[in-house]
Order: structure tokens, then sequence, then C-alpha cells
């Protein structure tokens, strides 16, 4: 339930911040001003100096960290179906607002400028749209959605809308993206024709069937609400707090926790559009002591290998992207010194040229020329892409400053939704079945050669939080 008392508090101050700053309404659908003429910087946007208040859905975790690095603007309404998780953020933003009920929040409260979601990724499209439709500027951590067609449509709705947009993968504000691509569009490894890219996701139990306990919901949970857009089932501590992301209804699987992050350098660098086709391969079901193990027709599984191809575009050729997941790696490059570790550890990628490689960590961070001996002997160009004040400590603050000057954020859903799309069309794969190559028209978000696949393009939504 929302603080009824905080809320009408916050509203019965007399005139209202948007009224005080110059009495600016809100078109259906537009986007909208937060401050009159008088005070506009001189490109007719907000003045930077200008604070604009921000609401979270999902204060705790990471919302919580969101949030904290949004702290130079005023943090006024906080929603949340827990609590418990959100009780650190309700302690350290005492006068914000609280609700439970994201659609509440948005009819109710009126000084809302931009939102911060942070909530289990079944939750991310039908909030994250409800609050452009309101006029609000929108970061969604990632994924950005929970199917390829939500991708689709919130960009659309944020195009529409005429709203600066964040996806939460702070490694696209970071350095090493940017210097890969200087790096790349030099010639240093000639033209890339192969990626391959893990991570050791998933550290959740995956490949499980649905429990069939029902235990006591906590008093501090709205295990409705929670829900939201999926289909009605019992609470169990399974789902909640930590576990969702293993359960097609809520989550999206280790691709879908680490892939906008980890193949963020290969949509920066190679701009390669939609894929041709895509195919998985994981483990197969099978029993052990009377209990099926691995089932993927509730849970992601627990590892998986899925190849994807691109056609050739602009002046770079066609090439081939393989993800490995839950422990499972590419095989180790030859020119990589003994003793040395891959990637970031956890997870990482290497760029395959026609005159070397590259090796990246997780976020793009700590790009290499490999084997060392290349990359001291490389001459590197000179700086052509603009950079992000903080780097990936400064993604939020990237957004703050696009929602004032209306200049996109980096990670903006033009950017962010092709390559959700293309993350989450790995889903599809997985669940369509192993080894079966799925021919993509990307264009039209559709499987050309096996129609029952199409299912897990899209979904269905339970009424009242549909998008």
């Amino acid at each position: 339930m929302q603080d009824q008392k905080s809320s009408e508090k916050r509203q019965d101050k007399g005139l209202s911040r948007r009224e005080f700053l110059g009495g600016t309404a809100v078109a259906a659908g537009a986007a909208f001003t937060i401050v009159p003429s008088s005070v506009l910087a001189g490109n007719g946007k907000t003045a930077p100096s200008d604070k604009i208040n921000i609401a979270a859905i999902g204060a705790g975790g990471m919302g919580g960290g969101n949030l904290s690095r949004c702290e130079t603007e005023n943090i006024v309404a906080l929603c949340d179906v827990d609590d418990d998780r959100a009780a650190k953020s309700y302690e350290k933003y005492p006068d914000a607002a609280r609700y439970a009920d994201y659609r509440v929040m948005l009819d109710k409260q009126k000084d809302i400028d931009a939102v911060i979601v942070a909530t289990p990724d079944h939750t991310h499209a039908p909030a994250g749209i409800a609050c452009m439709n309101h006029g609000k500027h929108v970061y969604v951590q990632k994924p950005m959605a929970h199917t390829v067609f939500e991708a689709r449509k919130m960009a659309e709705v944020a195009r529409a809308n005429n709203v600066m947009t964040q996806m939460g993968n702070q490694g696209h504000s970071g350095e090493g993206v940017r210097l890969m691509t200087e790096w790349i569009q030099d010639g240093a490894i000639g033209d890339v024709r192969k990626v391959v890219a893990w991570t050791n996701r998933p550290v959740w139990p995956q490949g499980l069937y649905r429990p069939y306990e029902k235990p006591r919901v906590p008093d501090t949970l709205k295990w409705d609400l929670w829900l939201g857009s999926a289909p009605v089932r019992p609470y169990h501590p399974a789902y909640v707090p930590w576990s969702w992301r293993a359960w097609w209804d809520f989550g999206c699987g280790a691709i879908g926790d680490m892939a906008c992050h980890v193949l963020d350098p290969v949509f920066t660098v190679l701009e390669p559009g939609f894929p041709t086709s895509v195919e998985a391969c994981t483990p197969q079901v099978y029993v052990e002591n009377g209990i099926i193990k691995n089932s993927i027709e509730e849970c992601g599984p627990t590892s998986s290998i899925i190849h994807y191809r691109f056609p050739k575009r602009k002046k770079m050729p066609a090439f081939e992207l393989t993800w490995y997941d839950g422990g499972l790696m590419p095989p180790r490059p030859e020119e990589l010194e003994p003793g040395r570790r891959m990637g970031g550890g956890n997870s990482g990628v290497i760029f395959e040229g026609d005159k070397g490689k590259i090796m990246c960590g997780e976020y793009g961070d700590n790009p290499r020329i490999i084997p060392e001996s290349k990359m001291k002997e490389y001459k590197q160009p000179k700086q052509t892409i603009e950079r992000v004040p903080g780097g990936s400590g400064g993604h939020e603050q990237d957004w703050i400053r696009a929602c004032k000057d209306g200049k996109p954020a980096c990670s903006n859903f033009d950017y962010a939704g092709p390559m959700t799309e293309t993350v989450l069309l790995g889903n599809v794969a997985i669940r369509a079945g192993n080894n079966l190559q799925l021919e993509w028209d990307g264009q039209n978000m559709k499987v050309l050669n096996h129609d029952e696949a199409n299912q897990y393009v899209n979904k269905q939504y339970r009424e009242g939080f549909g998008i």
C-alpha cells in the first residue's frame, strides 16, 4: 500500500512544482517542459542547473544503487512491493512518497519528471511504457525488456513520447568500448569475422521444475503486485527475492542477466544490425535419483551455447558470434600467454580479426590486443569518440543530463532496443529446441522456418498489467 499520509503531504503544499515553475501542461503522449522560458538554457532545453524530480519503481537492490547515483536531483517517490527489500531506501529518503503500485503512483503524483525502473525483468516493459505514456523520462535496468517484442515496443513508445531513456548497462558509459571502437576503426586487427563471448552465470539455480510447496507469503511482500503481468502462481522463495531470473515468467536467464553488459562492445564496435539466424545448444534433460534435472519448460538451462550469424553491413564483412554461459568457455586463444586469465575472469569477449585479436572484460573494461607484446607495439590513434564524464560510474548522470538538455543518453532505447532484441532472441532459440537453426527476419520480428518458435517472441499479459 502507498503511504497515504506521506503522499498527501507532498501534494498539499499549495502550488505544485510545475505550477510554480511556469504552469506548463503535459499533453497526452508529448514531452514536457519543467521550467519556464525565463530560465531555459540557451539551446531551449531545461537549464542544467535545475533539479529534476525522480521516482523509483523498485527501490531496493539495484534500484537503491541507481538512486544513490542520482542524489544530485530530488528523490520524490519510491514504489516497491517488498517493504523489507526497500527498507534502506525508505530510511535514506524519508521525504519521498511511498507506493506499492506504480499505476497508483503515476496517476496520483504529478510532480515526477523521471523514473528509474529496477524491478524483475517481467515488469520492465509494463512499468516503463506506463511511465513514458505519462510523459516521464525513464532509466530501465538491463535487459530493458522481457521479450523481443517488448524491446521493440519500448523504443517505439520512447520516440512517440519524445522522452529521454537509458538502459542500465553501465559499461556502455565506460572508456573500454570507446577505445575498442577507435582501435578497430583504425584497423588494429583488420576485419572482424568472429566474436566469442562468455559468462559464468547463472550463479543461481536453473533447469528446475516449478516447486509444489505453498509457503506463507511474507507480511512485507505484496505478492499479487510482484507477479504483475505474469500468470498467477503461489508464492515461493524460489522466486523472490533472488532467483527470479531463472524462471521464464519473470526473468531472462543467464543471457538476459549478462549479455547486455558482455555483448555491448560487439554492438558498439561492429554495429551488427539484426542477425540472420540463431541456434542454441543446452544440456539434455536427464533423471538423477528419480528427479528430473535441467528442464527448460519453466526455467532457463544450467548452461548454453548460442550461435548468431550477422550479415555484411557498410564496409564490414559478415561475422559470427558465439555466446557461452554456465561455465562453458570458448577455446583458449593461442595468442594468450600461459597463465593469463581470459577476459575479466567471470565474463569476457574476444574479437577475432584478419590481423589479430582484442580481448576485454565483461563490461568492455580493460581491452587489450593479444598477445601483450602486440599491444605494446600498437600506436594508438587519436581520440575520436566523445567520452561520458565519470565513465561507467556516470551512467545515471548521463541520463540526468539528457533529461535536462535533450541530447540522448548513450544507451538510449534507440541503441539499447535492437541490442536487447538480439540478446533475447537467444532465449527464443533455447526454448525452440537444441541445434535448430532459426532463420530470423529482424525487421518483422519473425522466425521464418519454424513457426512454433514465434510463440516466444511475445507473450500474454495478465489483465491490468499489460503494455
